[in-house]
């Protein structure tokens, strides 16, 4: 069961993997900065819980 193939063939399969790789990269950034947008937390809350978890420690 020995299969042989070109070297276009091996390179067109490296080529699409790692495309396959960038995509899903791609996908998961994008998908993390719209968690991180989608805040609807005000900047001023935000400050005032950092710091109450400054002063418990």
């Amino acid at each position: 069961m020995e299969d042989n193939y070109s070297i276009d063939e091996i390179l067109s399969a490296v080529n699409d993997l790692q495309n396959m790789s960038k995509d899903k990269n791609k996908k998961i950034l994008n998908e993390s900065s719209i968690k991180s947008d989608a805040s609807n937390i005000p900047k001023n809350t935000l400050k005032l819980i950092e710091e109450a978890e400054k002063s418990k420690n």
